[in-house]
């Protein structure tokens, strides 16, 4: 496949919302792909019984941390790389570059040791429903076991976004992914004389998706990033560059790791109702991603922008970016919050829902959607954080909506006996959000000034 080569230097010169939009909308159009095949192995797995797709839901939480390590690590790679390469530091790029590849393996050690020791317990303590636990149990063991792939294929997507090579990227995602959307009803359903696996299926052709996409990322690397050669004397742990990683990086995963926290705990709180309504959570996680995965590809974009002028120290560009940033996010949410509003029994139609489950998902989807007004700001605003070195901003928003605000409203609200008013509990965390978001970026803005002028 023929690319042009894209010189990270246009990440300081190159108009910003152009610049932002062009480096986006690979990652938003795979990201997109991304998001179809999560539906898909719900639509397949669905068509099998409720059960298994409330064992989705139940897997997610664990999964999501799994997901986490990889992309907050990703973070802070993609952000020291995207520095080095602003102040013109070919060797500790590639240092950066060494160190992401071993971490890959670390990360991997330690899910696949939950996944052999620890997947049964974490299942069991949201459900006592034998049959939902045995789909669960299986899925999650596979997916850890196997996650190697994951951990490669977000690296080297990072190392490519890193350099604006977003394109390589894209299709990096979209390989894996649709490697993952043909694979699913052969193991799911036990196509062609395979055995029907049912949510274990889905799990196989996951992680074969996966590592598709990690030898297609590696291959691209390899030949087309050049800013970027792997020295296989570089791929060890450098104790510095790690510290660096994980300062950046750490809120990152911290904050998936609230998230999977705040699942783990919705599923227990709306198992207390019915399994259903576990069903229509997980369901609605699916669905949102069409609207939230077009977000976090411009904030893929978006990092390593602000990361390359903060190294070359380019104020206003930075101010612009994180200008544009707002506009295109909130375009997204506006349109999200639309579609949940305007046709939610249409959007839970393709997943085979009950008359139950549309009784509990209709509202469900118009009340959480309410939320996407506030939602697009206060993603850009975290990821600015990040990106200028205040990572523990996004950390202390993610903790005063989800700890502090979302759990014990929607606990509360759960005693009123009536699931349906579980769901105002997503609006009224999002407002916390957002005021919180705005202090911490005003902040975060201040610091900048403060560290380009000069003054301690």
């Amino acid at each position: 496949m023929a690319v042009k080569k894209i010189d990270s230097r246009r990440m300081g010169e190159m108009p910003e919302g152009r610049l932002l939009i062009t480096m986006a909308i690979p990652m938003i159009l795979s990201m997109m792909v991304q998001a179809l095949y999560n539906v898909v192995d719900s639509i397949y797995v669905a068509r099998v019984s409720e059960d298994c797709l409330s064992a989705l839901s139940l897997a997610f939480p664990a999964q999501n941390i799994m997901i986490g390590l990889a992309t907050g690590t990703g973070v802070g790679v993609s952000t020291l790389v995207s520095r080095a390469l602003g102040r013109r530091d070919g060797e500790e790029a590639r240092r950066v570059t060494g160190t992401a590849i071993f971490l890959c393996f670390c990360c991997w050690f330690l899910v696949a040791l939950f996944g052999v020791f620890g997947a049964k317990a974490f299942i069991c303590s949201q459900t006592q429903v034998a049959s939902i636990r045995g789909h669960a149990e299986s899925y999650l063991q596979i997916v850890t076991i196997g996650s190697l792939f994951v951990y490669l294929e977000i690296c080297a997507e990072r190392l490519l976004q890193s350099t604006g090579l977003t394109r390589l990227s894209m299709w990096t995602q979209i390989i894996g992914a649709v490697t993952n959307i043909i694979l699913d009803p052969f193991f799911i359903f036990g196509w062609l004389g395979l055995p029907a696996m049912g949510t274990a299926g889905a799990a196989v052709a996951t992680v074969i998706g996966q590592a598709v996409g990690a030898i297609v990322g590696f291959v691209f690397h390899v030949r087309l990033n050049t800013e970027l050669p792997i020295q296989l004397k570089e791929i060890r742990p450098h104790l510095p560059i790690i510290r660096s990683i994980y300062r950046i990086g750490f809120p990152s995963i911290l904050m998936m790791c609230i998230g999977s926290l705040t699942n783990y705990l919705m599923n227990i709180i709306l198992g207390a109702f019915t399994s259903t309504a576990v069903a229509v959570y997980g369901v609605y996680f699916k669905i949102q991603s069409f609207f939230f995965m077009p977000v976090f590809g411009i904030n893929n974009a978006l990092i390593p922008v602000i990361g390359y002028n903060y190294g070359a120290r380019k104020k206003e560009r930075i101010y612009r970016t994180i200008l544009f940033g707002v506009l295109y996010a909130s375009c997204f949410m506006l349109l999200g919050l639309s579609a949940f509003q305007l046709i939610p029994k249409q959007l839970l139609g393709i997943f085979a829902p009950s008359e139950t489950m549309l009784s509990i998902g209709v509202p469900a989807l118009r009340r959480i959607s309410l939320s996407y007004v506030f939602a697009g700001f206060c993603i850009v605003a975290g990821s600015t954080c990040q990106a200028l070195d205040r990572s523990v901003y996004s950390l202390l928003v993610s903790v005063l909506r989800q700890v502090v605000a979302l759990i014990p409203a929607a606990w509360l609200l759960s005693r009123t006996g009536d699931v349906n008013m579980v769901w105002w509990a997503f609006p009224i965390a999002e407002i916390i959000s957002f005021t919180a978001s705005a202090l911490f970026l005003r902040s975060a803005l201040k610091g900048m000034e403060v560290t380009f002028s000069g003054k301690h």
